[in-house]
């Protein structure tokens, strides 16, 4: 059984940084890509960052670039997403999943396995 497991949510302030963890187990990491995702309230769940899964391609939202770095170790079963220059925007569950290809898909529906999501509150 696959399962995903973030932390590093938390509250911080505009401007602040943070870097949410996703251990795997349960499926041979270093053949799935991973991404992330978050689901800010009452908006629809969005992509955020992808990473292939020899870690040498990664795909970001326009809205994250340059300042949110998604990277995995393998050796550790574990991705990351550093999240810097944080905004009140950037509010939300952030959820990390996994899916049955070697690149990094963008869309939620090509991934088959969720996390539970772990809370980032950015206060302005």
């Amino acid at each position: 059984q696959v399962q995903l497991v973030e932390s590093g949510g938390g509250l911080v302030q505009a401007g602040d940084s943070l870097r949410l963890s996703c251990a795997a187990s349960g499926r041979t990491f270093s053949s799935y890509a991973m991404g992330w995702f978050r689901r800010a309230q009452g908006k629809e769940r969005e992509f955020v960052a992808a990473i292939s899964a020899t870690g040498r391609t990664t795909y970001y939202a326009d809205f994250v670039k340059g300042r949110f770095t998604i990277s995995r170790d393998n050796a550790k079963n574990t991705v990351y997403l550093q999240m810097n220059s944080l905004k009140p925007d950037d509010t939300a569950v952030y959820y990390c999943a996994t899916a049955p290809t070697g690149w990094g898909p963008t869309k939620d529906y090509e991934y088959d396995v969720w996390g539970q999501g772990t809370q980032v509150t950015v206060s302005s």
